[in-house]
């Protein structure tokens, strides 16, 4: 459900600097999922369309270039407004709206990028938390308040370069601070409806939906037309119905099932005389919509699936699509799923348990499209660099939600990474698989060959949480990447693998603990690399002399107490930038960080003459520190 609040109101408070007068004595109705931020509202924005944007102009000495204003504002592309690809403009109305929860009055503008039919027709900006009204403040030098801290990582302040979006605690808020998001959307829901000026609300967006297709690939529409009975549903015993074989395709438009007469002409199920069957056939997203429940009982030709049977697999533990799927297939697979509980057919609320929407490719700053003929040969990409380079590229190059610039450099970086993942492990493949290197266990190790350990374990870890549960396959491969260039050091340092002197010997003159920390290092590598790079893994992983291929092998475990690190870097923040950096021991105090980094010199020089307003610690991370004149 979302929180409605009806405001801010009441309305205007008398003429602006425009000259208009007063616009309404009512309050202008606004919709909102994140009334926790309504105390960092600091403008209105209202639809073009909106009605009391003519109210307004009826007001003004210059109504009629304020309406030529607005006019080209509602000319524009309604989906280009939709979607934000235009450039973001606003005419100040001259007029004030107050919050309701502050008290406070503020500015009523006009956004060509509000649309009436969404919500209300009116949003009440929150620049420091909606990217959209972020850049329209700052294009038009309207403030930005802060009202919601995040949970972790350092505070934020006014200046911000990209709005916070996500829920946090809330701040700078009355008697709502400190509330985490959550809780403050319920509690000022109560307290709006409890004052009289705003209500809870859920609100449906979904549309009707049409889902005949004059084609014919489609599944058949299971009615027949008779002129006595009406419109009939075919009867059950003769379902389902089968596409007849059309051997020639006209190319007129209409339906190719129409051509074909003994598939048309039918008997009325009901008088028994003449009818029509429907020559439409359903968008292939009426079968997409439900289709993973069949895939839980495929075999059965009495029913859809056996309830039982999707109670034990379903929902689907995890859904990844790209957007446009997001606001097409899951919609109706979400509507298919709530129609099949309420039949009784399934016993859950959701299809999905968890979304991750995809981001879009784009080349030359336009989305990959066959229709604007912008589209890579993943054939071509292949033949050039190989299907583990594409794969890897396409990770690697931004988080998985993140929509991305297509370029060929990118690719060609990630095909001389996987050259230099073969170089590395081919020199000591002959020697593990000949069962050259002796057991970890028990093998007395140096710095170098501890270092390496924690670098492989630390490595292990942030790759498993970063594939699960974070899904962020970026900074996974970004951390393989770390681990290979660690093994390149450690191996010139010694002098073996791809920097021996003999390329024929690569292991001579390294000791039994280097080799083995090596092995345990490349096969944890080559075990990792697998989910995107299968092709090289599996070869390499065979040449280290194991049978059954990866997926036989399993994922690697990391030791924590060998990940541990023995000191790390965190890096220190004045209000916002980094001042410091304090190299401590991983287990240090809070209290003692914020004592280290106030020491520094460099912190010290940034707060000379401020007073220290608090000191954030993010274990782990950095030490934050905000000093206010």
């Amino acid at each position: 459900g979302s929180a409605g609040s009806a405001g801010p109101g009441p309305g205007p408070a008398g003429p602006g600097p425009d000259g208009a007068g007063e616009a309404a004595e009512d309050g202008i109705e606004v919709f909102t999922t994140r009334i926790d931020t309504i105390c960092g509202a600091t403008f209105v924005l209202l639809a073009p369309e909106h009605p009391l944007v003519e109210r307004i102009a009826a007001g003004r000495p210059d109504a009629e270039a304020f309406r030529a204003r607005v006019g080209r504002f509602r000319a524009l592309d309604r989906t280009a407004r939709m979607t934000g690809q235009i450039d973001k403009e606003g005419v100040d109305t001259g007029c004030r709206a107050v919050n309701p929860f502050t008290g406070e009055t503020v500015p009523i503008w006009v956004a060509n990028f509000v649309l009436a039919e969404y919500g209300t027709g009116a949003i009440m900006a929150v620049p420091a938390h909606d990217q959209r009204d972020l850049e329209f403040a700052r294009k038009y030098r309207l403030p930005v308040r802060v009202v919601i801290q995040p949970r972790d990582g350092a505070p934020l302040d006014d200046g911000l370069e990209a709005a916070f979006s996500a829920p946090g605690r809330v701040v700078d808020s009355g008697e709502f601070s400190g509330l985490e998001s959550d809780r403050a959307r319920a509690v000022m829901t109560e307290a709006a409806e409890k004052q009289g000026f705003g209500r809870g609300q859920v609100q449906y967006r979904l549309k009707d939906w049409g889902i005949s297709r004059q084609r014919y690939w489609g599944t058949p529409i299971p009615v027949i037309y008779c002129d006595r009975c009406g419109t009939r549903p075919v009867p059950e015993d003769q379902l389902p119905v089968e596409l007849p074989r059309v051997e020639e395709f006209s190319g007129r438009g209409d339906s190719p099932l129409a051509q074909v007469p003994e598939f048309v002409d039918v008997a009325c199920p009901d008088c028994g005389g003449a009818a029509r069957r429907e020559t439409d056939t359903m968008d292939t997203f009426v079968d997409s919509s439900w289709y993973f429940y069949r895939y839980c009982d495929p075999r059965g030709d009495t029913s859809p699936f056996d309830a039982g049977t999707v109670r034990y697999w379903a929902p689907i533990d995890f859904y990844s699509g790209g957007v446009e799927h997001a606001i097409l297939h899951l919609i109706y697979s979400r509507f298919f799923c709530k129609v099949l509980r309420d039949l009784g057919l399934v016993d859950h609320d959701e299809p999905f348990t968890r979304l991750l929407t995809q981001g879009m490719v784009l080349r030359d700053g336009a989305v990959m499209s066959k229709s604007k003929g912008n589209v890579v040969d993943p054939d071509e990409m292949t033949a050039a660099c190989g299907a583990d380079a594409l794969r890897l590229y396409e990770m690697f190059v931004a988080p998985p939600e993140k929509e991305i610039e297509w370029t060929a450099a990118g690719l060609d970086g990630s095909a001389r990474f996987l050259g230099r993942v073969w170089r590395l492990v081919a020199p000591f493949a002959p020697v593990c698989a000949a069962g050259g290197v002796p057991p970890l266990e028990g093998l007395p190790l140096g710095d170098a060959e501890r270092g390496l350990r924690r670098k492989t374990h630390g490595t292990i870890r942030r790759v498993s949480e970063d594939l699960d549960p974070r899904v962020h396959l970026n900074t996974a491969v970004s951390a393989l990447m770390e681990l290979v260039n660690d093994l390149y050091a450690f191996c010139e340092k010694g002098r073996i693998g791809p920097f021996a002197s003999d390329p024929a010997v690569p292991a001579a003159g390294a000791g039994p603990a280097a080799l083995a920390v090596v092995r345990e290092a490349i096969e944890a590598l080559v075990l990792m690399l697998s989910p995107f790079t299968p092709h090289l893994a599996e070869e390499l992983w065979e040449a280290l002399g194991h049978g059954g291929g990866v997926e036989a092998a399993g994922w690697p475990a990391f030791d924590a107490e060998v990940a541990r690190a023995e000191a790390v870097v965190l890096p220190v923040q004045v209000n916002g930038r980094v001042r410091a950096r304090l190299t401590v021991a991983p287990d240090t105090a809070e209290d003692d960080l914020r004592r280290l980094a106030l020491a520094q010199p460099q912190v010290q020089a940034h707060t000379a003459g401020k007073t220290v307003a608090r000191v954030v610690v993010v274990p782990g991370r950095l030490v934050s520190v905000v000093a206010k004149s």
